[in-house]
């Protein structure tokens, strides 16, 4: 067993043995897409200008511009948007606590219409519009120093829903919901009497034959002939005859006009009047035919005799309900219910509907909208038509009709085909709808304001309008999150989250069983194991390892093709939707199948939506791509998930995310395969870009040559050598300690993707968030009792478990109304011994070991007593007495913090008198004619590099953006030619063509976008070295100085801290044991850590003894093992390893007591199983209060550890005591220790004096209760 300590060195450089059955078909797709791609897809930087799609960013410019005063005289428009380089690194803006933003800038140009401007130039300016925080290549963001994730929503996806619920009597009711992506809602519902009513907005309610009337059905032939419900019949007696004892389908009107003169105008007015002559279904009589004749009408319309007439009842229904008789009069009643008011006339009336549904600004269903109506009513309606139509709600309605006939089915709100993902860019592309459209609304008001002044587009413009917006999204959005950076595992899986709560979302008490359950269509899609345990279980879930969302939001997960029993091999796996899968009969992934694909079984288990029919090869349309597609990332790296219950496997999925990253981490024995792939894709450790040579490594910095074709050599600015810089401690936002130290030597090849670095919970390259441990099943002298854990004390001694934790203080110096606050080492009334360790600024020195208590940043601030006189400040400056008009406002350190100083920064702005200034412009004129030099160094090369590719072609036309002609058409290529172009930076106009040769033409394009990204650098450099001699460091608004202290702190593992293995089984250290008192193996080697058997088969988890077992095999062979979920390692295949590996069957054997040497009775089961020691720390859960902070209005000790409060003794607790009888200590701890406020201060004082203690008083919540009394008007006094 002596290969225990050398383990992570003997195995790292092995392949792990994998146990999977079915072969890898489908590549994971990298685990942060979701997140990086979708941003990529909304700011679409890398793609030039005349290629972007309308999406994103660019697609919400396009709807908020161009923009127009009120009488059209004046245009904005947008012709592109840029952003320039951030000012800051990503690790400056941490340590600064600033936002990692870029400045966003747009392309307007504004002309007139108006000829009487005919002074009126067009101007096209690129305006600043405010800063945008970025995304850091790791996915996340960073907001005033802290890394946050943009959680994405899961919501309901905007289209039609067709329901059913019950009346209090039974009836069934049936609703269609038409959920738009922004505008009005509107509904379609049945009532208890079957008519059919239209909701606006959920709150007014008008019979649908209204609103029917009010889009253009006007007359009820119209209506009923939508339906095919009526039959004409032209009015004369013969025809009536024949009629006669038929139903009446529309009212027989006599309508005529009436005129009147109107008393202000004295205008004649005609207006329409109606006479209800016969009422619909009315059954025509002979006394009835003289009275249709004369009135006038040509036609009546009747119920047709043959057709189901009854599955149309709901429509004549609702004409009865209809008060309405023609479009005039439905548009104005439509009006009254919404306005409660009368309509002025019927052009207002009708541009309120028109403006709810069928107009552009007010009403969209979006992409996803319209493309699940055309789907659900089988309509072919453009996607770019995205309001309502007509079609659409005559379509509707005749679908909610077969419903009601029970001729349809309602929808399965929880099916994943009517919830979508809104993702990062969906987010922030809503946010910026918001932002444009406030902008938009004071760029009018100012075009209208500015008559006749010349102004440009920058005049409109308050870039503060779109950053408050955007700010306020990132900073205080409910799905805007600090990141949980505990370890590159709670990283990732943090990115890949999806919520269903948040604006426009669910809220968590509303939310039913239904929604949180797990749905058939959730199979690899979204995660079943891993959701939190408490009030948002299944509200908040985990996107399956193979899953992607498509460009609607849809999760996708991969399927391979099967026809005729036979498995597509050849072709890459299909990406299928939920509503894509429905009604597919779908194979799993590790059924017996031939090399050609062809399935070996003659009965194979089968999905069908919900169902799981065993069905023949033939019947089956597709094969899920592996085992392990149904499970989240952090439920694919338990192994034998397969035998655990699901409960405790998603107590185990949630506690990996709470391993702290140890000083030696180790890589798990026994695997699933997937720790790679994590590590890599979580974007931690340095990956090489391509292929290429190591020149240099040492622990900070790795430097490789990477191979380049000469094409790539021709059009990039930089070296071929490139140079990587290694983190060292730095702090999470979790406060464990990113630190990471090359794998990698001098000389050595690396290729594409290959891992340079390790550390940070990460061990060559694969996942190592604990350590192997040897374990034994069996009690310990009572010690492991309850799910406690006995572990050896080789575990501390040699730092198995042992993390650094590093702790962040800062101090920031304001400029306060009695005086600016200072850092400094001479602070009032404190010893020489408390300073000892600061510098001149007050700041503790590196390397100083801290206890509680003691100094970390020293400062002093003034005093406000009294304002002194000039002769007292005279004096004070003479002989310096500082002391009496300052206080000290130091750091000190907090109650539990023991570390070391491994770091400190002070940053701050600089305070500039004229002469100060005057120096600067010196300094800045010398840095900028420095950086000319550069700026000409690169236009040289860029134009050798360019006469290379041209040299000896022709001009096709070169253009500028603004269209302008630099280089004509037929000019042939010369080095001065070249030189001649003032700017390559803006030569992005859609006709250029340098050459006729297209791939020439893509090189020279390629050329010039690294040129531009090259001089954006370089100017982002010169101005950031700019900025930094005339402000100083950029600080938060307010101060002027801010310092900071980093706190290492080295946590071995001590009684109370939380450990826990991968399959739920946790518990907490209770002893820590000698190695020689350890039970010990007949070879004489210790176990490391005993477990409880007790703990394993009431909770079902058995997957950790499967793993004990592989793992001893794992150990002894000095091989690791990689056993997929649900397609790892068999009984069969372990006995084969153990056997080959020589130890027990099971690992059952005995085991022989440490302190007396004997034989225990029982075998036990020995093993190696992962272990992890979790964020639940005893050194942060220890607290203990002696006089602290008391509630201001109960006078009680304050509770927490935050607060340094005190524990509450309970009600229970006094049951307890009363009990026992004791009475003393009860009257004690309910008054003086307490809330008896006076006692208190008389206790104190009597302790100190050494007298005996006073009678306690009355406590203060005794007078609480007394003041709520008499607040509800009970005059209560007390009698002596």
């Amino acid at each position: 067993m002596a290969t225990k300590a050398t383990l992570s060195n003997s195995t790292e450089k092995k392949e792990r043995l994998n146990f999977s059955s079915a072969k890898a078909v489908a590549q994971f797709p990298d685990f942060l897409d979701i997140q990086i791609k979708s941003f990529e897809d909304f700011f679409q930087l890398e793609t030039r200008p005349d290629q972007r799609k309308n999406e994103g960013l660019y697609r919400t410019f396009a709807e908020n511009f161009p923009i127009t005063d009120t009488r059209n005289q004046f245009v904005l428009e947008f012709l592109d948007y840029f952003v320039d380089p951030p000012r800051y690194t990503i690790d400056e803006c941490i340590e600064r606590g600033l936002t990692y933003s870029v400045p966003l800038k747009a392309r307007l140009k504004l002309y007139c219409t108006d000829e009487e401007h005919e002074d009126f130039e067009t101007v096209v300016q690129d305006v600043y519009l405010g800063t945008i925080p970025y995304m850091s290549p790791s996915g996340s963001f960073i907001i005033n120093g802290a890394e946050r994730v943009i959680v994405s929503q899961l919501h309901r996806s905007p289209g039609v829903f067709f329901g059913q619920s019950f009346h209090a009597n039974g009836t069934k009711l049936y609703s269609s919901r038409i959920i738009p992506f922004k505008g009005s809602w509107i509904e379609f519902a049945t009532d208890i009497n079957s008519v059919m009513y239209a909701y606006i907005d959920r709150k007014k309610k008008l019979p649908l034959t209204t609103l029917l009337r009010a889009i253009g059905y006007e007359r009820d032939k119209d209506i009923l002939e939508i339906f095919d419900l009526a039959e004409e019949v032209k009015v004369n007696k013969a025809n009536l005859k024949k009629v006669v004892g038929r139903k009446l389908a529309a009212r027989v009107l006599n309508t005529w006009h009436e005129d009147f003169v109107d008393e202000d105008t004295g205008e004649v007015v005609s207006i329409e009047r109606n006479e209800i002559i016969l009422d619909r279904e009315t059954i025509l009589e002979k006394d009835h035919i003289d009275q249709i004749v004369d009135s006038g009408v040509k036609t009546i319309l009747l119920h047709k005799e043959d057709i189901n007439s009854a599955d149309y009842g709901i429509i004549h229904n609702t004409l009865q309900k209809d008060p309405t008789n023609t479009e005039k009069e439905a548009v104005e009643y439509i009006y009254r219910q919404l306005r409660n008011a009368e309509p002025p006339d019927e052009e207002t009336a009708r541009g309120i509907i028109d403006k709810l549904f069928f107009s552009d600004q007010r009403y969209s269903l979006g992409e996803v909208g319209r493309y699940r109506l055309n789907k659900k009513l089988g309509l072919a309606i453009s996607e770019d038509i995205q309001v309502l139509t007509r079609e659409d709600i005559i379509s509707i309605i005749k679908y909610l009709i077969e419903l009601i006939n029970s001729k349809a089915e309602v929808d399965d709100i929880d099916h994943l085909s009517n919830r979508r993902v809104r993702t990062v860019g969906e987010q922030m592309a809503s946010q910026f709808g918001v932002g444009l459209a406030r902008m938009a609304r004071t760029i009018r008001e100012r075009m209208n304001v500015r008559d006749n002044e010349v102004f440009t587009p920058i005049d409109l413009i308050n870039a503060k309008t779109l950053s408050s917006v955007i700010n306020s999204f990132f900073g205080t959005n409910q799905l805007s999150q600090f990141m949980d950076q505990t370890n590159p595992l709670s990283e990732i899986t943090h990115k890949r989250r999806l919520s269903a709560l948040g604006p426009g979302g669910l809220s968590r008490e509303r939310a039913g069983f239904e929604v949180r359950d797990v749905h058939h269509t959730h199979y690899g899609r979204l995660c079943p194991i891993e959701t939190p345990e408490g009030p948002n279980i299944g509200l908040i879930s985990s996107l399956c390892v193979f899953a992607k969302v498509n460009n609607l939001g849809f999760i996708e997960t991969p399927y391979r093709k099967v026809e005729e029993g036979k498995v597509d091999v050849e072709s890459a796996p299909i990406y299928l939707t939920a509503e894509e899968e429905e009604s597919k009969v779908i194979a799993q992934a590790n059924i017996d199948m031939a090399d050609d694909g062809t399935i070996a079984t003659e009965r194979v288990t089968a999905r069908e939506d919900g169902d799981f029919p065993v069905v023949t090869p033939s019947e089956v349309d597709l094969i899920d791509v592996a085992p392990n597609q149904i499970a989240s990332i952090s439920a694919s790296l338990i192994p034998f998930l397969e035998h655990d219950d699901a409960n405790r496997a998603l107590m185990g999925s949630n506690m990996m995310r709470q391993a702290v990253p140890l000083l030696k981490p180790q890589a798990p024995i026994v695997g699933t395969g997937l720790e790679k792939q994590v590590a890599k894709d979580s974007r931690i450790l340095v990956n090489a870009e391509r292929e290429g040579t190591v020149t240099y490594v040492d622990a900070d910095i790795i430097t490789i040559k990477y191979d380049r074709s000469e094409d790539e050599e021709l059009v990039s600015f930089d070296t071929a050598e490139k140079t990587y810089n290694l983190t060292k401690f730095r702090k999470t936002n979790q406060g464990t300690t990113i630190t990471l130290k090359p794998i990698v030597k001098v000389g050595d090849r690396v290729e594409k993707g290959q891992v340079l670095s390790e550390g940070y919970a990460t061990e060559g390259g694969e996942l190592a968030i604990g350590r192997n441990m040897v374990v034994a099943f069996m009690p310990w002298q009572g010690y492991n009792f309850e799910d406690a854990i006995v572990i050896s004390e080789k575990a501390v001694r040699e730092d198995w478990f042992t993390s650094i934790h590093i702790d962040e203080y800062s101090l920031d110096v304001r400029d306060t109304k009695l005086g600016m606050e200072e850092l400094t080492s001479d602070i009032p009334n404190v010893s020489e011994e408390a300073t000892k360790d600061l510098d001149e600024n007050g700041m503790i020195r590196i390397g100083a070991e801290v206890k509680p208590g003691d100094i970390l940043i020293g400062k002093i601030t003034p005093k406000g007593e009294s304002d002194p006189t000039p002769e007292e400040k005279l004096l004070r400056a003479i002989f310096g007495d500082k002391a009496g008009d300052v206080k000290d406002a130091s750091l000190k350190a907090s109650p539990s913090l023991r570390g070391v100083v491994i770091n400190k920064k002070l940053f701050s702005r600089s305070i500039k008198d004229k002469r100060k200034r005057s120096q600067d412009k010196a300094i800045i004129d010398s840095v900028e004619a420095e950086y000319d030099v550069k700026f000409n160094e690169l236009r040289e090369i860029l134009l050798e590099k360019l006469y290379v590719l041209l040299n000896g072609k022709t001009s096709q036309g070169i253009y500028n953006d603004l269209n302008e002609e630099v280089i004509k058409k037929g000019v042939k290529y010369t080095q001065k030619i070249l030189s001649n172009v003032e700017d390559f930076l803006n030569l992005t106009g859609l006709e250029s063509l340098w050459t006729t040769d297209e791939d020439k033409n893509e090189l020279v394009k390629e050329l010039i976008h690294n040129y531009k990204i090259k001089y954006n650098d370089l100017q982002g450099a010169l101005n950031r070295e700019r900025f930094t001699i005339s402000v100083g460091d950029e600080l938060p608004a307010g101060i002027v100085k801010l310092a900071k202290i980093y706190i290492a702190k080295k946590r071995k593992l001590r009684v109370g801290d939380k450990m826990a293995g991968r399959h739920g089984n946790k518990g907490i250290v209770a002893r820590i044991v000698r190695d020689e008192d350890m039970p010990f193996l007949e070879d004489g080697t210790p176990v490391n850590i005993v477990l409880n058997p007790l703990g394993v088969p009431s909770r079902m988890n058995i997957g950790q003894i499967y793993e004990t077992v592989l793992g001893w095999a794992g150990l002894k062979m000095g091989q690791k093992f990689a056993t997929p979920i649900f397609d790892g390692a068999e009984i069969d295949d372990i006995d084969r390893i153990t056997e080959e590996a020589g130890i027990p069957k099971h690992g059952t054997t005995y085991l022989y007591d440490g302190n007396t040497g004997e034989r225990f009775d029982q075998k036990a089961t020995v093993g190696v199983i992962y272990m992890l020691k979790l964020g639940h720390m005893v050194d942060d859960k220890m607290h203990a209060r002696s006089i602290g902070p008391y509630s201001l209005i109960t006078q009680q000790p304050l509770g927490g550890k935050a607060q340094f409060g005190g524990q509450r003794f309970g009600e229970m607790e006094v049951w307890a005591l009363e009990a026992f009888g004791a009475s003393n200590i009860l009257r004690e701890i309910l008054t003086v220790k307490s809330d008896d406020v006076i006692g208190r201060a008389k206790t104190y004082e009597a302790i100190v004096k050494g007298e005996p203690m006073p009678e306690p008083g009355i406590p203060e919540s005794f007078n609480v209760l007394l003041h709520e009394l008499q607040g509800l008007g009970l005059d209560i006094n007390l009698e002596e």
